[in-house]
């Protein structure tokens, strides 16, 4: 008797949308084809992309429908978790200190193996000072020790580059985190 009744009830309610619901699923599929074929299990990478992904779709959909006060300013939340995804993907900070030098890369021969190189790099010139400027926070931050490279170089310059690479990483840290924290303070509210 439960399952006719349960029948019963999805025919009264539910059926007499079945067509919009199949076309609904048709375009769910066809939106989201194209991240998923390129979906792989290898790293954070993918999980962002499908993340950011949704947070688009939904931010232009509340956006379009406005049916609460704050769809306007959720929407905006939403397409900055996607900007905040996009730089965690890309490493926007953890490779900014390269902006500020100039470095030649070659590939040379390890000795007694023919086939196998190692990439050597040479730092050219360098700004380094015009990058720390621009964070000064994070540099007194890194200069008292936060970062995951040591301050222990063979000279000034591949000292400067180290507090250059952990500001660099500090940042991308940063970035990650206000991604989860706007997330975390907003999700909740994010619906129709």
């Amino acid at each position: 008797m439960k399952k006719l009744d349960k029948f019963l009830r999805w025919l009264r309610w539910d059926a007499k949308h079945l067509h919009r619901d199949i076309a609904n699923a048709i375009q769910k599929l066809w939106y989201w084809f194209p991240i998923i074929i390129k979906d792989r299990d290898w790293d954070q990478f993918y999980i962002y992309e499908v993340l950011k992904h949704k947070l688009k779709a939904q931010a232009n959909y509340i956006a379009s429908k406005d049916r609460h006060t704050r769809a306007q300013s959720d929407a905006r939340k939403m397409l900055l978790c996607a900007k905040l995804i996009e730089i965690c993907q890309e490493g926007t900070y953890e490779i900014e200190y390269m902006d500020y030098c100039e470095t030649s890369f070659s590939w040379e021969d390890i000795e007694g193996d023919e086939k196998t190189y190692r990439l050597e790099t040479d730092q050219i010139s360098e700004d380094f000072d015009s990058y720390f400027k621009k964070y000064p926070l994070v540099y007194k931050r890194v200069l008292k020790g936060e970062g995951i490279f040591p301050l222990d170089g063979k000279d000034q310059a591949d000292i400067k580059k180290r507090i250059a690479m952990n500001i660099s990483h500090l940042n991308q840290d940063r970035a990650r985190k206000l991604l989860f924290k706007v997330m975390e303070s907003s999700i909740e509210g994010w619906w129709d």
